[in-house]
């Protein structure tokens, strides 16, 4: 009897101590670079995000992406460019990305991985364990 007693004490402890599951990770988040802001979104079965704005896009409407290392999509807007796409998984997290970066205009692998309801990481890698994370937060 005291046997059944603690194993449902013990369950009912980590029930209570294991974390909620984070919600979902569509809508609009600020990044910590260049006060840019990302809309990601439901893409199929998987998830993508596009740029809507960023210091850059306040200061010119019009600016390129300048910085691709493919010359042929060098003229086009920063704004509504896609930057996240093919992210598959959840509830928590979402892996096989890929991340697209104007600043250095390299593309990357990633991970999202939600940490709570209004913060989530962004992991993108050349190859492991080369890795750049940013924490972004939820605007809505």
């Amino acid at each position: 009897m005291k046997t059944m007693i603690f194993a449902a004490a013990a369950l009912a402890a980590s029930a209570m101590a294991a974390p909620a599951l984070a919600s979902d990770p569509t809508g609009l988040w600020q990044t910590p670079t260049n006060g840019g802001q990302v809309r990601i979104e439901r893409c199929g079965s998987a998830l993508c995000g596009t740029l809507v704005t960023s210091s850059h896009i306040r200061a010119n409407p019009d600016v390129r992406d300048a910085r691709n290392k493919d010359e042929s999509q060098r003229g086009r807007t920063l704004r509504g460019l896609r930057m996240l796409s093919g992210f598959t998984g959840g509830p928590s997290e979402w892996r096989g990305g890929s991340v697209y970066n104007p600043e250095d205009g390299g593309t990357y692998r990633g991970t999202i991985t939600m940490t709570n309801d209004n913060t989530l990481r962004l992991r993108g890698c050349i190859v492991a364990p080369l890795c750049k994370t940013q924490t972004w937060t939820r605007v809505q």
